[in-house]
């Protein structure tokens, strides 16, 4: 064992752990996020807002309960996309991550003290 090695693993399973720790914490954060809005801003897009408050809150509710994630659109576990119908249109959402300021990608999207979460919930038409 190598004087460097955590739990007698080498770099390449050291990262490796590391890695999936990380795509968890961004799982989590992104789950917490998605369910209460805390942590990050929302973005309902001219097409969903056209269909009707009461539409455009329950697209809402739906996108806080998504669950249906598998490996066509959440190929590294981070749940940051969805897609699902609502009354015949097919909805997408999505999480993307930026600075504190909004000018640029979140240097971290694992850590939520350098990072902004958006939420955008759109009609796949609008995609």
């Amino acid at each position: 064992m190598h004087s460097g090695d955590t739990y007698g693993l080498g770099h390449k399973e050291e990262q490796t752990m590391h890695n999936i720790k990380r795509r968890q914490r961004i799982r989590d954060l992104n789950d917490q996020f998605r369910r209460t809005g805390d942590g990050g801003r929302q973005l309902i897009t001219p097409g969903i807002q056209e269909m009707g408050l009461v539409a455009t809150l329950t697209i809402r509710q739906l996108v806080a309960k998504y669950d249906a994630f598998c490996e066509d659109n959440d190929p590294y576990g981070e749940h940051d996309f969805g897609n699902l119908e609502y009354q015949g249109h097919k909805v997408f959402w999505k999480i993307d991550y930026y600075n504190a300021t909004l000018s640029a990608g979140s240097p971290d999207p694992a850590d939520p003290t350098v990072t902004t979460r958006v939420l955008t919930i759109l009609l796949a038409q609008e995609y």
